[in-house]
């Protein structure tokens, strides 16, 4: 049994390498964490709407097997007894996945998708669904078929999107780690509003299927979690090679976490305040400023320095709308008073496009990797803003407006994630402080292409200064 120290939802404040290490020495059970995380979810759920549909029962059975595979004696995987929440988009056998979407309501999967079962087979325990926009679409968590979630910090504000379910659910302690995808910011821009970790990871190193484009690089999938350490626990368990996937990347040997705690002095490191003269809301930019002095306390040489990412938002824009277009065209079709208007923007958008315009966009994307990946032999890493925004009341669709700037469209408000998007760079979001009113802003850190062990070891080392992520919001 727990002792005093970690009874009951005290399990829910540990990180999740504790948790791990606890269940594996068997000082607490699997079925005692899982339950632990099912009372956190009564009790914090009801305000916030971030975990969707809960899978208990499946889970206690999991945490039992998880308990029994301890005492006998089994080798226990790298997330043994951990419970993670699977977003919405991603299928799980038996468990609803209804993609944020009416038409997908009831929808009901006979197998997990590949990095579902890439978790459990490392020893994670499904406990149930992160709420998601509708197909994902859009940086702020709402749909027709959950409602909306609500931020931790504050419930009347947005927790972002697409993962915003994954970043309420990991700052109230609902659960310990959490997967998410990201297209322009939806690993980063809820990690940044809720003051969690969340890594999106170079192309091909995290694969899921079924998908429908197995060649593009601009969706990917990765972790979310509460630090850097827990983070890299959690892709350990994601980044595993799959066959079937012809942009699968073969990680690193060892651990992301080995490193982690390597002196950082003496690296070069860009700093932009604006990536190419992007509006920026003063609270945000006041906070993300007071960042570049921790690097340098860290022996870091910051300069003032960004990559040439001009047509980067044309590239993404036409891009992305091609991919709707490809994915959702048939909905649209048949069924289009049950999508969302955004989405059926995305797809005419997608239907406008011009074979010169998609071309150009290809070629674009193609130069401005190449921009970036020489803009790295100068530097070690780029910082920025994640959001341009803090974030902002939770009625609100979207965006209209940053810094007296109009907004062209529902994700142009996000440009300090989709320029790096389009890069094919990894980038993660750190909690960086908050504002006058208690909201989080995050730091973009953007490292070398297929460098994620660096990247989380400067990561780690700005965490481990500032320790803004170990500041909880009430519950």
């Amino acid at each position: 049994m727990p002792d005093g120290a970690v009874a009951s939802s005290g399990l829910c404040e540990l990180q999740a390498v504790q948790l791990r290490d606890l269940m594996a020495e068997g000082s607490v059970s699997a079925v005692e964490v899982l339950s632990a995380h099912l009372e956190r979810i009564e009790r914090c759920n009801p305000a916030l709407n971030a975990i969707v549909t809960l899978a208990a029962e499946e889970a206690l059975l999991a945490a039992r097997a998880a308990d029994d595979a301890r005492l006998q004696g089994r080798p226990l995987g790298r997330l043994h007894g951990l419970p993670i929440g699977v977003k919405d988009l991603v299928e799980t056998a038996g468990i609803r996945t209804t993609y944020g979407s009416p038409i997908f309501a009831e929808h009901v999967p006979d197998a997990d998708a590949s990095l579902v079962t890439r978790m459990k087979n490392a020893g994670a325990i499904v406990l149930g669904k992160t709420n998601t926009p509708e197909f994902g679409a859009g940086s702020h968590t709402f749909n027709s078929v959950f409602g909306v979630t609500r931020n931790p910090y504050d419930p009347d504000r947005s927790a972002g999107g697409s993962s915003g379910g994954a970043g309420a659910a990991l700052a109230s302690g609902m659960l310990p780690i959490a997967d998410g995808s990201d297209l322009g910011g939806s690993l980063r821009n809820p990690a940044s509003f809720c003051n969690v970790v969340g890594l999106r990871p170079s192309p091909g190193l995290v694969t899921n299927r079924p998908v429908g484009d197995v060649w593009d690089p601009m969706s990917v999938s990765g972790p979310m979690a509460r630090s850097v350490e827990d983070l890299a626990l959690l892709l350990d368990a994601m980044a595993v090679p799959d066959p079937r996937a012809p942009m699968s990347l073969t990680p690193p040997a060892g651990s992301y976490r080995d490193g982690l705690e390597e002196d950082v002095h003496g690296l070069r490191i860009a700093w932009s305040a604006d990536l190419g003269g992007l509006p920026v809301e003063a609270q945000v930019a006041k906070v993300v400023a007071a960042g570049r002095s921790v690097f340098e306390d860290l022996g870091c040489e910051v300069q003032d320095a960004e990559p040439d990412l001009s047509e980067a938002d044309e590239a993404f824009d036409v891009l992305r709308a091609l991919g709707f277009l490809a994915s959702h065209h048939e909905k649209l079709v048949s069924q289009r008073e049950l999508l969302k208007d955004t989405v059926v923007w995305n797809i005419q958008a997608g239907l406008e496009l011009t074979p010169l315009r998609i071309a150009h966009a290809v070629s674009a994307r193609s130069e401005i990797v190449q921009r970036t990946l020489a803009f790295f032999e100068r530097f070690d890493a780029l910082v920025l803003p994640v959001s341009q925004v803090a974030p902002f009341p939770v009625e609100l669709d979207w965006v209209r407006e940053i810094a007296g700037v109009p907004m062209e469209h529902y994700v142009a408000w996000q440009r300090s994630c989709s320029r790096i998007a389009v890069t094919a760079h990894p980038a993660i979001s750190l909690p960086a402080g908050f504002t006058a009113g208690g909201l989080p802003v995050g730091i973009q850190i953007v490292g070398r292409y297929r460098d994620e062990p660096g990247l989380l070891r400067l990561a780690r080392a700005f965490e481990a200064a500032t320790g803004f992520g170990r500041e909880r919001p009430p519950l």
